[in-house]
């Protein structure tokens, strides 16, 4: 029977991942054009398998390209970056195999979406040891607009969300780990060297991930350090204690500094990886951005000898990029600039201001059959499904009630979750945000939601609440689906009339 219910438990949510795959592919070369920000990952990308790094494109590269024509699309000097190259290797993975084409910049995006939809799943059902509730979550996720917009464009944030969602549910499955062993430390932990490498890619894909890996770096230690001290307490009580009697401090230390090994170390290896190609063309950075400015040192005009000088260089050079970088996130540069779709955080869980990625506008009335004298749009719209995203606002309200009167860490993955990817962003209103930024939080979002139904699950003792909760359930998914159907015009770029269009704006944010 065990074996038959881990079967069950990968079927059930491979199959709601091949779902979401198969939604995401659905014409995902249209529009056949640069939309929004793929102008620039989806470029960067296809510099990184031309030339190892990032080169500057000439005007009408995106003319080109749609033109199909690749040559000279680049002048040889290399690009200033915002982000690190993690994400755009795995664009460039998509263009490699399908060529520099709308299919071939967007399909990475959609196959990880899918394995986000996937790894979401199996979390649940590792956080509640319910399939049904697992598939439940990996079918939100599948079917909010939000997230599917983001699986079907070449940005950088839902690889960003998938490396952040996998290395959480590492973390997650090494708690259960340790769980099982708690009489004595088992210094070797896949698990938390897995959640690592993720956390690196996260990092190394947008430093936002930062945020998530220093949150969850510490509940990781204090889900251990509680689940020990409770251990230890239990055996006292019975006087069965064999294990190691530490306290609290020598019970951090144990259990925090290996976690710092597995989790920053291996974190900050990884991140360095991706800076790969960087690190063996900075010669090329160090003339174009260090010549003239002294804060980069002398090194740039008179390269230090010797191999190990080199690679000295190579890593004074990415430093000094990195001061480069964080100076245009943080300083005046994008300080007061204003952008139609720019919002507040505050907005972002309830959706107050979508984002257009692409918009098409006046469009004949016989291109979508619309009535004489009016028009047709075609629109993509990062939006999420309104009937996913509002009870799971609600639900993380609940799961902080929840986690302050149970004192269950499980409700710590959504909450942390939550709070690692959101919070941050009110220290950056001074300058253009997006409440797209949000896909990193809407699987935590679900967490919630998921945890609040494996509750009245467990709560449904007789039929009548047997019946409650299904019919709850089966309400939810109703809504979810006929709300994924209703808006997918404006999340694929569908013409259709202006009218329709506009049913779909319910508040005028949204337009």
């Amino acid at each position: 029977m065990e074996a038959r219910d881990r079967v069950v438990g990968w079927l059930g949510p491979a199959a709601v991942a091949l779902l979401a795959l198969g939604l995401r592919v659905w014409h995902l070369g249209r529009p056949n054009l640069l939309v929004f920000d793929e102008t620039y990952y989806a470029k960067d990308a296809y510099s990184l398998l031309q030339h190892g790094y990032v080169q500057d494109f000439v005007s009408d590269a995106n003319e080109k390209i749609v033109d199909g024509v690749l040559t000279g699309l680049t002048n040889g000097q290399p690009a200033y970056i915002a982000h690190p190259d993690g994400g755009k290797w795995l664009i460039a993975l998509g263009e490699a195999i399908f060529g520099m084409n709308s299919f071939g910049w967007r399909i990475s995006a959609a196959v990880v979406g899918a394995l986000t939809v996937l790894v979401l799943a199996r979390l649940v059902l590792r956080l509640t040891g319910s399939v049904w509730v697992g598939c439940l979550a990996g079918l939100l996720l599948c079917l909010d607009g939000l997230h599917f917009v983001m699986s079907r464009t070449a940005l950088l944030d839902v690889f960003l969300t998938f490396w952040v969602v996998a290395g959480v549910a590492c973390l997650v499955a090494d708690r259960d780990a340790v769980r099982a062993r708690l009489d004595g430390y088992v210094r070797w932990r896949p698990w938390q060297l897995a959640a690592g490498v993720c956390f690196g890619m996260a990092v190394g894909t947008k430093w936002s991930g930062l945020y998530v890996l220093a949150a969850f770096g510490v509940v990781v230690v204090v889900w251990e350090v509680l689940a020990r001290r409770t251990h230890a307490r239990a055996q006292a009580a019975a006087g069965t204690s064999t294990g190691p009697r530490f306290g609290w401090v020598r019970t951090t230390l144990a259990t925090g500094v290996p976690a710092f090994g597995y989790l920053v170390l291996v974190a900050l290896v990884v991140y360095l990886l991706t800076w790969t190609g960087f690190l063996l063309h900075q010669e090329a950075y160090a003339v174009r951005y260090g010549l003239g400015d002294p804060s980069w040192g002398s090194y740039v005009s008179s390269p230090t000898p010797g191999f190990l000088g080199g690679v000295l260089d190579a890593f004074r050079s990415l430093w000094h990029f990195h001061v480069m970088v964080f100076d245009f996130h943080t300083g005046s540069y994008l300080a007061g600039k204003t952008h139609p779709y720019a919002s507040n955080p505050a907005g972002w869980l309830v959706l107050e201001r979508p984002v257009a990625f692409d918009a098409q506008f006046k469009l004949p009335a016989s291109a979508c059959g619309a009535p004489e004298g009016s028009t047709c749009i075609r629109e993509i719209t990062a939006l999420g499904n309104p009937a996913v995203w509002w009870p799971a606002a609600l639900a993380v309200v609940a799961a902080v009630v929840a986690w302050i009167r149970t004192r269950d860490g499980r409700w710590a993955v959504p909450v942390v979750g939550v709070a690692a990817g959101w919070l941050p962003w009110f220290g950056s209103t001074d300058r253009p945000i997006f409440s797209f930024y949000a896909v990193l939080v809407v699987p935590f979002m679900i967490v919630a939601l998921c945890l609040l139904v494996n509750e009245a699950r467990r709560w449904a003792d007789t039929a009548q609440r047997r019946y409650a909760v299904g019919l709850g359930v089966g309400l939810l998914v109703v809504a979810v689906v006929a709300c994924f159907w209703y808006f997918l015009p404006i999340w694929t770029d569908r013409t259709i009339p202006y009218d329709a269009w506009l049913d779909r704006m319910w508040f005028s944010r949204w337009i």
